[in-house]
C-alpha cells in the first residue's frame, strides 16, 4: 500500500475534527456510548474521504517512461517472428 500523501492526510484530519464536532453539536449527547459511536462513525467518514483524495499524476520524464510498453514489438506478431525468424519457417516433427 503506497504511503498517504500529504493532502490525504490534512483532508482526512479536517472530515475526522469538523464532522465529530458537527455531530456531537447536532446530537447533543452526552453519554460515553454516543461520544463513542459519534467518534467512530467521524473515523470512518475520515478514512472514506482520505482514501477518495485523488493521487496526483506523474509528470515529467519518468511519467513517460511508465506508459510505454516494456516490449517494443506489439503483441498482434508471433513471439517467434518477433524474435527474428522467419514466419514461413515450418517446425520439423520428430516422430
Amino acid at each position: 500500500m503506497p504511503r498517504p500523501t500529504a493532502a490525504q492526510l490534512a483532508y482526512g484530519s479536517a472530515t475526522v475534527i469538523v464532522s465529530t464536532i458537527a455531530m456531537l453539536l447536532l446530537s447533543q449527547t452526552s453519554t460515553g456510548l454516543g461520544v463513542a459511536v459519534i467518534s467512530a462513525a467521524a473515523l470512518a467518514l475520515g478514512l472514506l474521504v482520505a482514501l477518495t483524495v485523488p493521487l496526483p499524476r506523474r509528470r515529467g520524464r519518468h511519467a513517460a517512461t511508465r506508459t510505454r510498453s516494456a516490449s517494443p514489438v506489439p503483441d498482434t506478431v508471433p513471439q517467434d517472428v518477433a524474435a527474428g525468424a522467419p514466419a514461413s519457417v515450418e517446425h520439423r516433427v520428430h516422430h
